[in-house]
């Protein structure tokens, strides 16, 4: 149903699930079961009580390629995102490592959801009315939109999907590229190389995207979409799966890490951006709010010591803003946590000293 505009081009339904679902978000249509609409990721539900997390929508490639209906051009494109969400982030990481901020600017959303519009209930993402209000979130300066909501509609009348971050928008044409982060990571990763500040940082190299693909099919499924599955599962089977799950993709990551400094060895790949974006958030969040609390983070030295590394890599700092990650979990799932209390630790410093370099020798 979303194939007859421009603006939806056509989903390549063989590509792996875990590069459909990377994004933060709220309503959509289910496409797994007889249709209905889901007011938020709360609601996306089948009917054993399992978290199934629904594609992404908007699916255009920028491109070097000539004639290209999204060419590389500097200043044209305009990435919104929330620091909240570990999908988002994952895109401002690239941004910031691969020194795209110059030739593409940004803006966060508020961490807290609230109503996109004054005619219905729903709740999402919406940007600040002034750049004081709330540190970190500004107003939109490309569209005046209220919310992450409003870019949708101006980028399709009909558009029926849920409303998520990370979006990334055609100044010129006026229309949302692509919200698939899993994509916008990769353009972002090579086509820009021309007008990136660092574009000999290949975090996808040749020689190991069979590897690279391998590594991340088992830990989104496991790690990535995995504490969700735990978090907004709402039956006790479900939610026990999940946690097995990702305890043992935790530790197949904590066994791999005791013998190389990275996921697919001595550099830094895709793999590892990706991963971070869940760990920086485990024994902050997940831990808590999605009941993750078989193990910390902190008890796993390897990983441990590897998130603080990532974190350290030039730029990845600037992405994780922990108010921000810490008041949207906890204080936009209701039926999580109904009083919305922030728990206030415990405080990790990933600034410290880490062990990492001893396999660089």
């Amino acid at each position: 149903m979303y194939l007859s505009s421009m603006n939806f081009p056509f989903i390549n339904r063989s590509i792996q699930a875990q590069t459909l679902t990377h994004t933060c978000g709220l309503q959509q249509l289910s496409f797994k079961h007889s249709i209905q609409m889901a007011r938020s990721a709360l609601d996306e539900m089948s009917a054993t009580g399992a978290f199934e997390r629904t594609a992404s929508t908007f699916r255009n490639i920028i491109s070097r390629d000539p004639g290209s209906r999204f060419p590389v051009e500097s200043g044209r494109y305009h990435l919104y995102i929330s620091y909240a969400c570990p999908w988002a982030s994952r895109c401002l990481a690239y941004l910031k490592i691969k020194g795209l901020d110059q030739a593409i600017d940004f803006t966060s959303v508020k961490p807290i959801w609230e109503r996109t519009k004054d005619t219905d209930e729903h709740m999402g993402w919406v940007f600040a009315s002034s750049s004081t209000k709330e540190p970190g979130a500004d107003p939109d300066p490309v569209n005046g939109a209220k919310s992450i909501r409003e870019l949708y509609e101006l980028s399709s009348t009909n558009y029926s999907g849920k409303y998520t971050v990370p979006v990334l928008w055609d100044k010129k044409l006026k229309t949302v590229v692509n919200n698939e982060s899993s994509e916008i990571i990769r353009m972002f990763n090579s086509e820009f190389n021309d007008i990136a500040g660092n574009a000999a940082l290949d975090l996808y190299p040749s020689h190991l995207q069979s590897q690279i693909n391998e590594t991340n099919d088992w830990i989104y499924n496991g790690i990535n979409n995995g504490v969700y599955r735990c978090g907004f599962a709402k039956k006790q089977k479900p939610y026990e799966e999940a946690v097995q799950e990702l305890y043992e993709a935790l530790d197949k990551c904590e066994e791999i890490l005791s013998k190389q400094r990275y996921l697919c060895g001595d550099q830094v790949t895709e793999a590892d951006i990706r991963l971070f974006v869940t760990l920086i958030r485990f024994d902050e969040v997940y831990v808590v709010h999605f009941k993750c609390n078989k193990k910390l983070l902190r008890e796993y030295p390897n990983l441990f010591n590897y998130t603080k590394d990532i974190f350290q890599i030039p730029g990845m700092s600037s992405t994780v803003n922990m108010e921000h990650i810490k008041k949207h979990y906890y204080g936009s799932h209701p039926t999580i946590n109904p009083f919305g209390i922030i728990p206030q630790g415990p405080n990790i410093d990933y600034s410290s000293p880490h062990d990492r370099e001893k396999f660089s020798k």
